[in-house]
Parts: C-alpha cells; structure tokens; sequence
C-alpha cells in the first residue's frame, strides 16, 4: 500500500511567562486558508520548583488541545453540510475540559 501526503501542517507557538503562570498561543494554518488559534496556560504551586519547559509543555499541550477542539467542530460542520443533517460529534471529556481552560486562557491573553 503506498501512502501520500497531500497537505502539511505548521503550527506557531508562543509563550508569556508571568510569575507562576505560563501562557501559550498556538496558531494553525491550515490548507483551505482557515485560521485555528488555541490558547492555555499553566500554574506553577508556590512551592514547585522553577521549570520553565514543563510550564510551557503544560501550556503548549493545552493550547494545541484547543486547537484539536475547533478541528472536531470544523470537521463536523463540513460533515453536516455534505449529508444535509446534524451529526453527532466525537465526545473527549478531556478535550471538554481543556476547551474550558482555553477560554479562560484566551480572556488573559
């Protein structure tokens, strides 16, 4: 079976650092010119040690979670306008819970 790559995605990344708190912004392009922009952010408890990359790893997965949240809706939009009803999306409590964060992440931005 041979396999072939129609499209590639790049993603941009950012970090703010403040604190105890790490924020990402994640940016996607995809191949139709749409946008995807995720946000999420990590807490560092007072007494956890200062590392820098496991804030931004916390935050970055966060953000890209975000992004994998509005890839699941967007997919299901193009699904319900080709078969003419709704669909039933794919259900992720983590991804649920991530999205939550994300606006939160988004409002501090």
């Amino acid at each position: 079976m041979q396999t072939h790559t129609l499209v590639g995605w790049h993603v941009d990344m950012e970090f703010a650092e403040d604190g105890n708190r790490t924020k990402a912004a994640a940016l996607l392009r995809l191949s139709d010119g749409t946008e995807c922009r995720g946000h999420g952010r990590a807490d560092r408890h007072p007494t956890d040690p200062e590392q820098l990359r496991v804030g931004e790893e916390i935050a970055g997965a966060r953000a890209l979670m975000d992004i994998a949240g509005q890839l699941m809706d967007k997919a299901h939009a193009e699904i319900d306008e080709v078969v003419g009803h709704p669909t039933h999306p794919l259900r992720w409590a983590a991804l649920d819970d991530s999205r939550d964060d994300a606006r939160r992440a988004r409002r501090e931005w």
